[in-house]
C-alpha cells in the first residue's frame, strides 16, 4: 500500500471512530421528517389519553360508557392530514380519538369526560356525545349508524350552498349492517354528494365478529356496488390510511361523487370498559398488538433515520405532560349550575286543562 492510500485509509478510520465517539446521528429534519413526528406526536396523543381513560374510570373518577380507541390511532390521524378546517367530520360514539384529531383540546374532552361545564358539550354528552361545531365536528352519536344520515345532510346542505367541502363520516363494521347505511349509500352516490364514507372494521360490532354477522365480509366490494370508489386499506399503517384518504378527498372535491374506504383495523381494548372481552381469543389480539400502529410507525421512522430514542421519549413525555394538564383542568372545572339546567333544552308547554 502507498502513502497515499495508508493516508486516505488512516483518514477514513478516524472518520469512523469520531462517528462511533458522536453516539447516534440526529434525526432527519426534512419535511418528510417533520411530517412522521407529527403524526406520531398525535397517535401517541391519543393513546395516553385513552390510556388515562382506564386509570380514571377504574378509580370511578368518570363514569357512564366508555368506547376506547387503542389500536385504531392511525385511522384518525392518517384521514384528518386529508381533511380542511372547513370539512365537517361526523363520528360514532368510540370518538375520544377523532375529536383530538381533529384538533379538539385535551382540555375539553378530559372535561367532558369528568361531566364538568368546560366540556366540549358543556358536560351534558360524555364520552360518547363529544361535539364541537366551531370545529365542523358534528359527533360523537351513541346510535350505531346514527351519524350516517347527518353526514348526508351537511354534505347536502354544502353542496345546496355552493361551498367546496367535504363531510367525512367514520362508522365501524356494525353500522354497515344498519339500513341508515344503505339509504345513506344509495343517496349519495345518486346525488353524488361529496362525502367520504370511512368504514373503521375492526373485526367486531360488539360482541359479535364480522363473519358472524355478513355472508360476504368484503365491505369495500359491497359498498362499490352502490357505484362509488370504494376500496380497503391497512388500517394499521399510517401512512397507508393518510395516502389513501388524501386520493379520495382529492377525487371527491375534483366533483367525482362519494368514496369509501374500509380501514381494517382491530381495537386492543374491549368494546367498552363495562365489556368482559369474552368473545375473542386471546391469542388472536396479541397478533394483532404485533401491528400496533403507534410501534409500526416509530419503528418505521427509526429505520429511515427520522426518530431515535431520545425524540420519542420527548414525544411521549409531551403527550403524558398534555394529558397531566386536561385532567388537572377537568378536576379544577365547575360544575353546572342547577340554575343553568334547563339552558339549550326546548319544548312545548302543553296547556292544562281547567
Amino acid at each position: 500500500m502507498n502513502d497515499a492510500h495508508r493516508g486516505a485509509s488512516a483518514g477514513t478510520s478516524k472518520k469512523k471512530r469520531s462517528r462511533r465517539a458522536r453516539g447516534p446521528s440526529t434525526p432527519s429534519r426534512t419535511p418528510a421528517a417533520a411530517h412522521d413526528m407529527d403524526l406520531l406526536r398525535q397517535m401517541l396523543l391519543i393513546r395516553r389519553f385513552e390510556e388515562r381513560c382506564v386509570e380514571l374510570y377504574s378509580a370511578a373518577t368518570i363514569r357512564g360508557f366508555v368506547h376506547l380507541y387503542i389500536g385504531e390511532e392511525a385511522v384518525a390521524v392518517g384521514v384528518h392530514q386529508a381533511l380542511d378546517e372547513a370539512d365537517a367530520v361526523v363520528s360514532t360514539y368510540r370518538e375520544h380519538g377523532h375529536a383530538l384529531a381533529r384538533g379538539v383540546p385535551p382540555e375539553a374532552v378530559m372535561a367532558e369526560m369528568y361531566g364538568k361545564n368546560t366540556g366540549c358539550s358543556h358536560g351534558r354528552g360524555g364520552s360518547m356525545h363529544l361535539f364541537d361545531a366551531g370545529r365542523r365536528f358534528y359527533g360523537g352519536n351513541a346510535i350505531v349508524g346514527g351519524g350516517l344520515p347527518l353526514a348526508a345532510g351537511l354534505a347536502l346542505a354544502d353542496r345546496m350552498r355552493g361551498e367546496s367541502r367535504v363531510t367525512c363520516c367514520f362508522f365501524g363494521d356494525g353500522a354497515f349492517a344498519e339500513g341508515e347505511f344503505h339509504e345513506t349509500a344509495n343517496l349519495a352516490a345518486l346525488w353524488g354528494l361529496p362525502v367520504l364514507f370511512v368504514c373503521e372494521n375492526n373485526l367486531y360490532a360488539m360482541g359479535t365478529a364480522l363473519a358472524r354477522e355478513h355472508a360476504q365480509t368484503d365491505l369495500a366490494m359491497r359498498a362499490a356496488s352502490y357505484g362509488m370508489a370504494a376500496w380497503a386499506v391497512d388500517g394499521m399503517d399510517a401512512h397507508a390510511v393518510e395516502k389513501a384518504a388524501r386520493g379520495a378527498v382529492e377525487s371527491i372535491r375534483a366533483g367525482s361523487g362519494p368514496h369509501f374506504l374500509e380501514m381494517r383495523t382491530y381495537r386492543f381494548r374491549a368494546h367498552s370498559m363495562y365489556d368482559p372481552d369474552r368473545y375473542r381469543p386471546k391469542g388472536e389480539v396479541e397478533e394483532w398488538k404485533r401491528h400496533d400502529p403507534v410501534t409500526r410507525l416509530a419503528d418505521g421512522m427509526r429505520k429511515a433515520g427520522f426518530l431515535d430514542r431520545d425524540a420519542q421519549e420527548s414525544l411521549d413525555h409531551e403527550a403524558v405532560e398534555a394529558i397531566d394538564r386536561a385532567v388537572r383542568a377537568a378536576e379544577q372545572a365547575p360544575e353546572e349550575s342547577a340554575e343553568d339546567l334547563l339552558l339549550h333544552v326546548t319544548g312545548r308547554r302543553e296547556e292544562v286543562p281547567s
